[in-house]
């Protein structure tokens, strides 16, 4: 998600896009561990995401 369509959220929804996301990562590192992820670009895509996320929401305090 770009920086733009974060700012205009509110920070209880990027905390919970945050908890999402990280719900997220959890699932493809399952996947990853198991030998069943089919794309390993997502973990890249997920993570970045997050930072992005706590990025706008530290700017928000």
């Amino acid at each position: 998600m770009a920086i733009k369509d974060l700012t205009t959220k509110s920070a209880d929804e990027l905390k919970q896009h945050l908890l999402d996301l990280r719900k997220e990562q959890f699932n493809l590192r399952m996947q990853k561990g198991s030998g069943q992820l089919g794309q390993p670009h997502q973990l890249r895509r997920v993570r970045r995401d997050i930072a992005r996320t706590k990025f706008v929401l530290g700017g928000k305090k």
